[in-house]
């Protein structure tokens, strides 16, 4: 039996318990002080009343007692249910209310995010600050929690019961909140040992958010592996980079948008990065040119990464450039068409993936569960192709656009405007609605700083050379920067309502025009570029 998160801590405090887990500001987190700390916890949780299934709010950046409380709510068999820290109060009352939390445990900073909260929903007595209560402020300090008599008895926690609330980012209405219990997070630490050869030998830095399911995990997989990590408050490029010199990192993680700042800073400033073996992207489709220019820069390779909430680590990267990974021996996918038949190699199809790392369902969402999980395959949502034992990203199923009748992926298209011109730094594509056709093409770039957004023009030029004419889109808007989600995805959402006012004002502009008189190529050349589209 795979151990479980808590077991897998207890294992390493008692093989190794002097050997250092993580590094946190320069200070030294041992296995055994992980151990004594969420055990000291535990205690001061079940004091205050926490049982097995009480669920616990985690509302903090990056720091040690983040790590701490998780283990110490898997140790009791209570629910963790981190807040995401970009929500405002409007956003996190609702998710509040929805999981009930017996107790929650935040920073002072965040806090006034959830202050207003009605004592019903959250009593006042059970809201922990892990640092320096405020002025004002009317949560109890952390140390409070440690009060507990060494004589509190712990419970036993079930592994088929839910550990782990994590929600979604909501962009398609209302957040979910997944659920995995210590058997899925078990069977993913497994699969992303395995399916990334990472050992006690590697080091590496830990930028990403502890309050979504890739930081929780990737935390989760060190531990379990014995990978020295240093733990980030929050990504900044120079800090990551001067950590993997210091500390001979062996292996980075992170976000396109993470990679791309990070290659500026290393190109401004050069640090010895020769200790890296290799980088892992997730998130997003990582661009193949920034692929090449960090492989080129860092000296060692930048693979993309696919991942859901649902199901994390299943997938093994490939070696390829492009939005290109590896299925694993054992693992069961299926490609499945609109009629849920199975596709052959080489078409489109939606991925479905059965394994036991598989989440559990979705809180208090049985509809939606159902729909997600249909005899054990989920539903990722996500097209793929397959080749052989690898399989290739197309879109995800709700953003391909569909131009009078054929289907176009938006990733194909943002990978030829990358490489039609050297001054593109990203591209979007989304779909705009047409009466005719159904969609047309819309497009986003950002430039490299000192470009002229005139240069537009020139791209969709190029891409006509690229692109077969009904793929080109229609306009290239130039934005200072691409709208982001909390997991650094690109928001398309976001997307779609600024090509949708863009496209209904340029062709309010259009009407206007015929009543002038102007060179039709002037006109052209004029609309191809929209700049400083409202976000």
């Amino acid at each position: 039996m795979k151990p479980t998160p808590i077991a897998a801590l207890i294992q390493q405090a008692q093989a190794r318990p002097k050997a250092t887990a993580f590094i946190f500001h320069g200070k030294v987190w041992t296995y055994e002080k992980i151990a004594t700390e969420s055990e000291r916890l535990a205690r001061g949780m079940v004091a205050r009343g926490v049982k097995p299934g009480d669920r616990v709010a985690l509302h903090m950046m990056n720091r040690p007692e983040y790590i701490v409380s998780y283990y110490a709510c898997f140790r009791i068999g209570a629910i963790a249910a981190p807040l995401r820290t970009a929500f405002t109060f409007a956003e996190l009352a609702p998710l509040l209310q929805r999981i009930e939390p017996k107790l929650y445990i935040g920073e002072s900073a965040l806090y006034e995010n959830v202050a207003a909260v009605d004592g019903e929903i959250l009593p006042r007595d059970k809201r922990f600050i892990v640092d320096a209560v405020a002025p004002g402020q009317d949560g109890v300090p952390w140390d409070k929690l440690f009060n507990a008599a060494e004589t509190v008895a712990l419970p036993s926690p079930v592994v088929t019961e839910p550990a782990v609330l994590i929600n979604t980012s909501g962009t398609t209405g209302q957040p979910k909140f997944v659920i995995h219990t210590p058997t899925t997070l078990a069977e993913t630490v497994e699969a992303m040992i395995g399916n990334s050869g990472i050992s006690a030998e590697d080091a590496m830095t830990m930028p990403l958010a502890l309050g979504h399911i890739s930081g929780l995990a990737s935390v989760l997989t060190c531990i379990r592996a014995g990978v020295l990590f240093v733990l980030m408050e929050s990504f900044d490029a120079d800090v990551i980079l001067d950590a993997i010199e210091r500390h001979r990192c062996t292996i980075q993680i992170g976000f396109p948008a993470h990679y791309a700042a990070l290659l500026a800073r290393q190109q401004a400033k050069r640090r010895n990065l020769e200790s890296l073996r290799f980088c892992m992207s997730g998130g997003d489709v990582c661009p193949i040119d920034l692929q090449q220019q960090v492989t080129s820069s860092f000296g060692a390779p930048l693979y993309n990464l696919w991942a859901a909430t649902e199901v994390l680590g299943s997938i093994r990267f490939s070696e390829r450039l492009g939005p290109v990974v590896t299925i694993p021996p054992g693992l069961e996918v299926r490609l499945i068409d609109d009629n849920r038949k199975d596709v052959p190699d080489g078409e489109a199809g939606e991925l479905l993936i059965r394994a036991p790392n598989v989440f559990a369902g979705y809180w208090n969402d049985p509809g939606a569960t159902a729909n997600a999980v249909q005899d054990g395959w989920y539903h990722t949502g996500d097209l793929m192709r397959r080749e052989g034992d690898e399989l290739v990203f197309i879109a995800r199923k709700k953003d391909i656009i569909i131009r009078g009748g054929t289907n176009i992926s938006p990733v194909e298209i943002e990978e030829a405007i990358m490489a039609a011109h050297p001054a593109v730094k990203e591209a979007a594509v989304v779909g705009v609605p047409d009466a005719v056709l159904g969609q047309r093409v819309f497009g986003f770039v950002t430039l490299a700083k000192g470009t002229n957004p005139a240069v537009a023009s020139e791209i969709r030029a190029r891409l006509a050379t690229r692109l077969a004419a009904y793929k080109v889109p229609e306009v290239l808007a130039v934005l200072e920067a691409l709208p982001r989600n909390a997991l650094s995805k690109v928001d398309r959402k976001t997307l779609q309502s600024m090509a949708i006012s863009a496209d209904q004002a340029r062709h309010a502009e259009m009407v206007e025009d015929d009543f002038k008189v102007e060179p039709i190529a002037e006109r052209a050349s004029r609309r191809e570029v929209l700049i400083g589209l409202s976000r």
